[in-house]
């Protein structure tokens, strides 16, 4: 399964935090518990992620809720989400900007319910119709494409194209597979609108950072995985 979004918990409690993560995983999330003191918390939010999970029962009344999230330097596009104690509930000040809450005993369905929330309200897209490598966004739902958070603007054939390589990536598949998967087999046209199409694609996704569609030599193409 390709990774959606990345979710930092942020506790001292790392067992049940550990448990949640892997509730998570097989969900689509990337996801590290990190305790909230640096250098492990610096390097976690160096991975800028998408969403942060607080666990204010562990953290204890010495950590400053207030003074982190204003702290965060994308703050704007992470959402924040504190799992409370029923006593921490009724004295939760509203006015801190955190995007949602959850009880700490909350099941990890709930939660996983609650990070997909506060991820649609954030950014407006829905984290199960995400397929993601790398820089790399392709919002199924909604057929929009994005890289670096840039939108990229694809003709149909071109959206199908990359949505299906990209859905198998490592995968080769040769110019007359691709024909017969995107185009179907009542297209009657020639490899060559593959290789046009490909062409297209790289000129408008890539920027010489990173390739994201990769030929075979005297085979076809592949998706190259992110971090590969």
């Amino acid at each position: 399964m390709p990774s959606s979004f990345q979710v930092l918990i942020v506790s001292y409690d790392q067992g049940p935090m550990q448990a949640l993560a892997e509730a998570l995983r097989p969900e689509g999330f990337a996801v590290v518990v990190a305790p909230p003191e640096a250098p492990a918390l610096e390097e976690a939010l160096a991975a800028s992620p998408d969403v942060v999970v607080l666990d204010l029962p562990s953290l204890g009344e010495g950590f400053d809720l207030r003074a982190f999230l204003s702290a965060h330097p994308a703050r704007a596009e992470t959402a924040f989400l504190a799992l409370v104690s029923p006593e921490q509930l009724a004295s939760l000040d509203p006015t801190l900007g955190l995007d949602d809450f959850a009880l700490r005993s909350a099941t990890a369905a709930e939660v996983t319910a609650r990070v997909r929330q506060v991820l649609w309200r954030k950014a407006r897209v829905d984290a199960r119709h995400l397929l993601r490598q790398g820089d790399l966004v392709i919002d199924l739902a909604s057929y929009r494409v994005f890289v670096g958070g840039r939108p990229v603007h694809l003709t149909y054939k071109e959206y199908e194209l990359l949505r299906f390589l990209a859905s198998n990536p490592g995968r080769v598949f040769s110019r007359e597979e691709l024909l017969n998967k995107v185009w179907g087999y009542e297209f009657y046209g020639g490899t060559r609108t593959v290789d046009v199409h490909v062409r297209r694609l790289r000129a408008k996704l890539e920027t010489g950072h990173h390739t994201y569609i990769e030929t075979v030599r005297n085979v076809g193409y592949r998706f190259r995985p992110a971090g590969e």
